[in-house]
């Protein structure tokens, strides 16, 4: 039975064996390393992807879950915007999607105080695999960033989502009343 245009893939067997010898095939249904920096840039994204679930599986401010679940579903769209090479058709991200992570930030970051120090990761729990989050985004971005020809809103997606992930903590630990852990410069050398 073919597939229905609202059924993105059809899989019946998840192992394949055609990664047995350390290959595996882009977008473009091109052979590559698993080393190659496309697969390595799109692995770090599946990563982020799966710290996500992890956040929307917990505790999430009721405003914050339609944001996280529309990101989790932009990110198999960066997913196969990286698995394809310069010049290929196929879903790329947009500069609209980029745009959208800004009002998000910008609504989130509202209610927020100035940042007078430097956050550490903490908080409530929801915060700190936020931050975890965050920070998986940032090597997401390095190796987009390390990958030939990719998409300039790709790698701004990246970046931009990686301030909504910092904001979102902070606006989590706002929510629950929770202060924020702060960094104290010199602590570590008092008595």
């Amino acid at each position: 039975m073919p597939r229905s245009r609202d059924e993105p893939v059809r899989l019946t067997r998840i192992y394949t064996r055609t990664g047995d010898d350390g290959e595996t095939s882009l977008g473009d249904l091109s052979r590559v390393p698993k080393t190659d920096p496309r697969v390595v840039a799109y692995g770090a994204v599946d990563e982020l992807n799966s710290h996500l679930g992890v956040v929307l599986a917990g505790e999430v401010p009721v405003a914050m879950r339609p944001v996280l679940e529309r990101v989790q579903n932009e990110l198999f769209d960066l997913g196969a915007d990286l698995s394809l090479p310069a010049g290929k058709e196929g879903l790329r991200v947009s500069q609209a999607q980029v745009a959208a992570l800004e009002q998000a930030c910008d609504r989130f970051n509202a209610g927020l105080p100035a940042l007078k120090s430097f956050v550490l990761p903490g908080g409530t729990e929801t915060a700190a695999r936020l931050h975890v989050a965050r920070t998986v985004c940032r090597r997401a971005e390095v190796e987009a960033l390390r990958a030939p020809d990719v998409n300039p809103a790709a790698r701004a997606y990246l970046n931009r989502l990686s301030d909504l992930l910092f904001i979102l903590a902070r606006a989590t630990n706002a929510d629950a009343g929770e202060d924020e852990p702060l960094w104290k410069p010199g602590s570590s050398q008092q008595p």
